[in-house]
């Protein structure tokens, strides 16, 4: 028996990490091309870096709301692989275009129509307000694209292809340096290895980082499209695209919890960050350049998340608790394991990342302080990762939504304003608050782990 476990375990543990590496290559390369992004951009100057990172906060918003639509499509896929239902894996397929098609239209009308206000309503500057606008405008007039590479990759992950995405992501990411390094800077003299040659550009700033950026999301999206309507197990070639509510309705039903949590959670990232951008240019710039550098530390937990969510929605499909509870158990401690070391290593080379992106030194050491805090709490936050990433696996996306609206608006905003608006304090004091948040979450969802909420195969006899 003993044997057989360890084989088992074994065996698992490679499944964990086939479905695991390619998400996590992406990752970094997706953060890689932030920080070229951000890099290329800072080159301009402190105000072109503001008036990128000033909205981008708005991008989780929109974001965010299109991801925890494709949260209910991998909860319901999932569990129709586990139950051996390929054919309503590609049905659900289906309704995932169906979905991709409305609500990138709409969030294409949306997002557009508001470009002018956003900078205002997130207190930016008004010396880079314009051109604030016209970035945020651009960046979402291909929301359609953008929204079929969310939901697609979603899909794709469901059905335990985890390869698609990477590739096309790698190639979306690849697209946009090279089209940043064209679109920002003017025609140069460029000398390389004692050879001086003229480079074409077209001058544009940071109008120019949001054509590339626009241009590589929609070659992204087409391809991704094109892909799942190639793909064995989930085109949704031959199938109809009228709404179809025995899968709309269950979709939906774990959707919208998670859309609620994410819209307002991100809600409160752009208050957050609206706060933050009243104190001054210099926290704005150092708050921006911090959360560049602090998204790459969460690879190794978002890309155990995606193996996680897949492979607990299989479980539950094959109604297979003993492998449900196998994959807690071996799941938690590597997660803990790779955000500690993710931790320390982002504690140590805080200063020397943050570097990269600015040359005052203001900004430098106040993004390090931050950086430094944080680095503290990455493996509680991991553990969260991985205890939301099964529930939402499985359809439970209720107590998510509900402790993390309680942590973001009572704790994280709540405590920010005081501190800033009463006592005038700064950003050290605004990142204080948001560590505090992410302890609110570790203590919930030990709470669903240890009284097995999280799991809706648990029973007091198991």
């Amino acid at each position: 028996m003993k044997k057989f476990f360890k084989n088992y375990n074994k065996e698992m543990i490679l499944l964990i990490w086939s479905l695991a590496w390619p998400t996590m290559l992406e990752q970094p390369m997706q953060t890689a091309v932030q920080y070229i992004d951000t890099a290329m951009v800072g080159t301009l100057g402190t105000q072109a870096t503001a008036a990128v990172g000033a909205t981008s906060t708005v991008n989780w918003l929109v974001s965010s709301t299109v991801m925890a639509l494709g949260i209910g499509f991998l909860a319901y896929i999932a569990k129709a692989f586990g139950a051996q239902d390929k054919e309503a894996a590609k049905k659900a397929s289906a309704q995932a275009l169906l979905c991709v098609l409305v609500m990138g239209t709409c969030l294409t009308v949306i997002t557009t129509g508001l470009s002018p206000y956003v900078p205002v309503w997130m207190q930016v500057d008004p010396d880079i307000q314009s051109i604030s606008a016209l970035y945020f405008f651009i960046l979402y007039a291909p929301m359609l694209p953008r929204t079929a590479s969310m939901i697609f990759g979603t899909v794709l992950r469901a059905a335990g292809d985890t390869k698609t995405p990477m590739k096309l992501g790698v190639l979306m990411n690849l697209l946009n340096v090279v089209l940043n390094f064209l679109f920002i800077y003017p025609t140069r003299e460029v000398t390389l290895f004692n050879m001086t040659f003229t480079v074409f550009g077209t001058g544009w700033g940071v109008a120019g980082a949001a054509i590339a950026s626009a241009t590589a999301f929609t070659v992204g999206g087409i391809l991704i499209t094109i892909s799942v309507y190639r793909h064995p197990l989930v085109t949704f070639k031959g199938y109809s695209l009228k709404p179809d509510m025995t899968i709309l309705r269950p979709c939906l039903k774990v959707a919208f919890p998670n859309m609620l949590q994410r819209f307002g959670t991100s809600l409160g990232y752009v208050v957050f960050a609206a706060m933050i951008n009243s104190i001054g240019e210099v926290a704005t710039a150092a708050h921006t350049i911090a959360n560049t550098v602090e998204s790459a530390f969460y690879i190794p937990g978002y890309g155990m998340q995606s193996a996680a969510a897949t492979l607990a929605g299989n479980a539950y499909g094959a109604k297979d608790n003993e492998k449900m509870n196998s994959l807690a158990q071996m799941f938690i401690p590597i997660e803990i394991a790779l955000m500690t070391l993710s931790g320390a290593a982002l504690f140590v080379l805080a200063p020397s990342l943050m570097s990269i992106f600015s040359t005052s030194q203001d900004v430098i050491h106040l993004g390090s302080t931050v950086l430094r805090m944080v680095a503290v709490s990455e493996p509680f936050y991991g553990y969260s990762i991985i205890i939301e990433g099964f529930m939402q696996g499985v359809g439970k996306t209720k107590e998510p939504f509900f402790y993390n609206i309680v942590g973001m608006w009572l704790i994280r905003i709540v405590c920010t304003y005081i501190c800033i608006t009463f006592f005038h304090m700064g950003l050290i004091s605004a990142w204080a608050c948001m560590i505090a948040h992410n302890l609110f979450l570790f203590v919930m969802f030990v709470y669903c782990h240890i009284t097995g909420k999280w799991n809706p195969l648990h029973t007091r006899s198991s």
